[in-house]
Order: structure tokens, then C-alpha cells, then sequence
């Protein structure tokens, strides 16, 4: 198993992606701590993580506030023993157009998506060092690479813009600790978000809708953006760090 006796801390672990990756990390040998804002959730998820609690943890809080990362990275240390592996994934999205952005919405995008994880990382690298090195997966955005008129997300694609500069700048300031640290970027992956935005009852056919945007021809899955988050958090990428990986049907490739 490629993750055997490894300690991995998963934020944003409560659904979707995050979940997804918390339990194939599991299900190869990891022992999990998965975080997010609503306890109850992230309890749910656990039990379907690990179902017998062994090699899961949760940490209920918001990543974007101070001290909240830190304290998902000291229960990784004292439930397992050190942290090997963070996937940096905890974010938001919701389309808005530019000029009716409020502070309010831009900073709640910034200190979720580019706050939470500049300190995430921060704090897991320190705890990594003690382990003679780690791995950091982020999970960044397509949006971040090109606009998409269909979804106005200024605020949203500028704080991933962020995230993906930070990879370059942590994979020189890291290397000498053995840390490596990658960021994949998804174009339209189906998780619950979407019913954070769009009614319910719309969001099977507004995510339809999406599928020819793909040259591939179809939406991705959560499973999709974890196999790659998972080859870049194993020792088969042990010579790849500070990159941003599309992970997007081909929609970064060009359009037909």
C-alpha cells in the first residue's frame, strides 16, 4: 500500500474531494484527520472514511481563522504520532459578477481559500520537518488559469491564483527540508458545492449543461481529482514539486 504507517491531515475533509481523498488514504494505509467548519458533517464523513474509527480524526473549525490549522496539525501529532502528508483542500465557490462582489464575500473567499491554506501548510511543514520531510497536495482551480464568462468568480479565481504562486514559492523554501508541494487544478468536478448556489432541484441540469465544456465530454468526479492529488502525495512523484497540474477533461488543452 502506498501510504502504509503514513499520517495525513485533509482539510476540507468533511465531502467531495476532500472526503474522497481522506478515504482512498485510509483505504492505502494512512491514518486521517479530516477538517471543516460543521462537526456533525465531518462526523458523518468519518464514519464513512473508517468506519471503525481507528484511523480517522476529526477537527471541526473554519481554516480561514487563526489557530484552526494549527490545531488539526497537533491532533495528527498526538493521535498518530507526526504528519507525513497534507492535501491542502478546504475552499469555496460561488459565482458572482465583479461589481456586485461585496468586502464581506472577497474576504471570506480569500481567508478560506488563500489564508487557511498558506497557514495550513505553514503549520504542517513545521510538523513535517520532525519527520525529515513531507508532502504537500493542494487542491487549486482552472479558474485560476483562465476566466470563464459563464461564471464570473474574480475574487474566487484570484485567491486560487494565489494558492498556485504559493506551490512555486513553498516548493524552493521547502526543498531543503524534503518537503515537496503540488497543487492540481480542476475545471467542473460534481460535488455538493454546486447546491451551495443553485436551487437543488436545478443543479442536476446546470451540471449537465457543463459536460461539452469538457473536450473529454463529461463533468469530473471527486475521484478524478484524487487520483491525482494521490500519485502527487506518493513516492512516484519523488522528483516532481512545484507544479500545477490541470486536472480538467482537457479544457486547458483549447475548445473545438
Amino acid at each position: 500500500m502506498r501510504f502504509e504507517n503514513k499520517v495525513a491531515l485533509v482539510t476540507g475533509g468533511g465531502s467531495g474531494i476532500g472526503r474522497e481523498a481522506a478515504q482512498r488514504l485510509v483505504g492505502e494505509g494512512a491514518s486521517v484527520v479530516i477538517t471543516g467548519r460543521d462537526a456533525e458533517k465531518l462526523q458523518r464523513a468519518a464514519g464513512i472514511i473508517d468506519p471503525n474509527g481507528d484511523n480517522v480524526r476529526i477537527a471541526a473549525g473554519d481554516i480561514g481563522e487563526t489557530g484552526v490549522a494549527q490545531a488539526a496539525v497537533d491532533m495528527a501529532v498526538d493521535a498518530f504520532g507526526g504528519l507525513d502528508i497534507l492535501v491542502n483542500n478546504a475552499g469555496i465557490f460561488a459565482p458572482k459578477p465583479f461589481l456586485e462582489q461585496s468586502v464581506e464575500e472577497y474576504d471570506r473567499f480569500l481567508n478560506i481559500i488563500l489564508r487557511g491554506k498558506f497557514f495550513a501548510a505553514q503549520a504542517a511543514a513545521k510538523a513535517m520537518i520532525h519527520r525529515g520531510g513531507g508532502v504537500i497536495v493542494q487542491t487549486g482551480s482552472m479558474w485560476a488559469l483562465q476566466a470563464i464568462g459563464a461564471t464570473p468568480s474574480a475574487a474566487y479565481s484570484a485567491a486560487n491564483a494565489g494558492v498556485h504562486q504559493l506551490t512555486k514559492n513553498l516548493a524552493l523554501e521547502l526543498a531543503e527540508h524534503k518537503i515537496r508541494i503540488n497543487t492540481v487544478a480542476p475545471a467542473v468536478v460534481e460535488t455538493d458545492v454546486y447546491g451551495t448556489f443553485i436551487p437543488q432541484e436545478d443543479v442536476a441540469g446546470v451540471l449537465d449543461g457543463f459536460n461539452a465544456f469538457h473536450p473529454w465530454g463529461r463533468n469530473g468526479q471527486a475521484r478524478d481529482v484524487v487520483a491525482a492529488q494521490l500519485f502527487l502525495a506518493s513516492d512516484e512523484a519523488d522528483w516532481i514539486t512545484g507544479t500545477i497540474l490541470p486536472v480538467d477533461g482537457g479544457v486547458m488543452a483549447g475548445r473545438n
